[in-house]
């Protein structure tokens, strides 16, 4: 696709600006017309009617390929919808079902694969509703969302102990964006903690801190934390994206965002809501 719209737009270009010079050469030699004003005028006519058509060539394909792939989302979200419904509603008749400790475990691990599972398919329709510049902002209390992050994460990371201190904090906010937030801040807590089981969690005075135990960072590595691609030990899993992200969710939404980080001693995250 984006071949043959690099060689139709070359095309186009090639073709109008032998045209112009074409023209060019005939009104002053064939024509002698020597009324400089009307010459401007017609190029300038020309040169808005070949930006029309040139813009109109690169754009049309990406729209029609942006409305696809938003389409394919769309029917895509529709479709697993039925199959994590039905995994839920038999994994709670099994349960009822099944009373021996070795069934139980396994139908523990199918319902955390199915919430991972629904994680996916709430992202996929945050993302849908993104692009389609849909109002993603609701009121509610982020206390209640710490707790229900921290359920879902703890399963994530069972061996974490999650200190959590938090007060009723009723904002008005892109819910399910903070969520994805709050995750990263606290995957890259475990991450960089491997001789630490501890994260602190707390909401005071407008505040969101997420505080972790690890390797912290200095003065220099702070500095670059934002850049894309960036991480600060090249051998942790990952692509180094997800503080640029954090950074801009929070840039989007007015939310002051601030590192505090010492080697050694562990880093503290802030985020500061109006």
């Amino acid at each position: 696709m984006f071949v043959s719209l690099r060689l139709n737009i070359f095309l186009y270009y090639f073709i109008t600006v032998s045209l112009f010079i074409g023209c060019t050469y005939y009104f002053f030699n064939v024509l002698n017309i020597q009324n400089v004003y009307l010459l401007a005028l017609v190029f300038v006519c020309f040169i808005i009617l070949s930006g029309v058509f040139i813009s109109k060539l690169a754009v049309d394909p990406l729209e029609e390929y942006a409305d696809n792939l938003q389409t394919l989302s769309k029917e895509t979200l529709h479709e697993l919808n039925l199959p994590i419904s039905t995994i839920k509603t038999n994994t709670q008749m099994l349960n009822k079902s099944f009373k021996d400790e070795k069934s139980q475990k396994r139908l523990e691990r199918i319902n955390s694969a199915c919430e991972m599972l629904q994680e996916r398919y709430n992202e996929l329709d945050y993302f849908i509703k993104m692009q389609s510049d849909e109002s993603i902002c609701e009121l509610f209390d982020l206390s209640e969302l710490i707790q229900e992050r921290v359920l879902f994460l703890a399963k994530v990371y069972p061996h974490i102990d999650f200190n959590i201190s938090v007060v009723k904090l009723e904002i008005f906010n892109d819910k399910k964006g903070l969520s994805k937030v709050i995750d990263n801040i606290v995957d890259n807590g475990v991450k960089y903690s491997p001789d630490s089981e501890i994260i602190d969690i707390k909401i005071e005075e407008k505040t969101l801190s997420v505080c972790d135990y690890g390797i912290g960072m200095d003065e220099v590595e702070l500095l670059q934390i934002f850049d894309k691609y960036y991480q600060s030990n090249k051998n942790m899993q990952g692509f180094g994206i997800g503080l640029s992200m954090v950074k801009r969710f929070c840039d989007k939404n007015e939310i002051a965002l601030s590192f505090e980080s010492k080697p050694q001693k562990g880093t503290r995250v802030k985020l500061k809501f109006k």
